[in-house]
């Protein structure tokens, strides 16, 4: 496992961590200033998740294609298994919003700003193994 640890912290790796970290910090906290506005507006947290996260998923899909890791093969593909990517993230996030504050009474604040870095650690492994991994080609048909 520590051998793991440390090749995905090597080399191109590192790279792709601080670029994901750039691409993410400028979308988090754009989105979190939302979402505490609205919250003081009044409005309720799960609601303001609801209608922000779509717009931080294409933030993060453009920025990370291209910027993060380079990504050159198929828009659809790479979008299909960034949707799905993301639908896990947003279970987890109202999750431990659920849990956390509907159950336990913590502050809705805390609990989102905690779950910004556990979907963020999530989405990097996401993004990284299985939406914009290198797919090796087909091998060749025999005739």
């Amino acid at each position: 496992m520590i051998s793991s640890l440390r090749r995905l912290l090597a080399g191109r790796s590192l790279r792709q961590l601080i670029r994901y970290g750039v691409v993410g910090v400028a979308q988090n906290v754009v989105g979190y200033g939302i979402y505490l506005f609205f919250t003081w507006l009044g409005a309720d947290p799960k609601l303001v998740v609801g209608v922000s996260y779509p717009l931080a998923m294409l933030v993060s899909f453009l920025g990370n294609k291209k910027y993060t890791f380079g990504y050159k093969g198929g828009t659809a593909g790479a979008g299909g298994r960034f949707l799905l990517a993301h639908a896990c993230s947003y279970s987890i996030n109202l999750g431990m919003l659920y849990v956390c504050v509907d159950k336990f009474g913590y502050p809705h604040q805390l609990v989102q700003l905690a779950a910004i870095f556990v979907c963020a650690a999530f989405l990097f492994l996401a993004l990284k193994f299985y939406v914009f991994a290198v797919r090796p080609a087909p091998a060749p048909q025999q005739p």
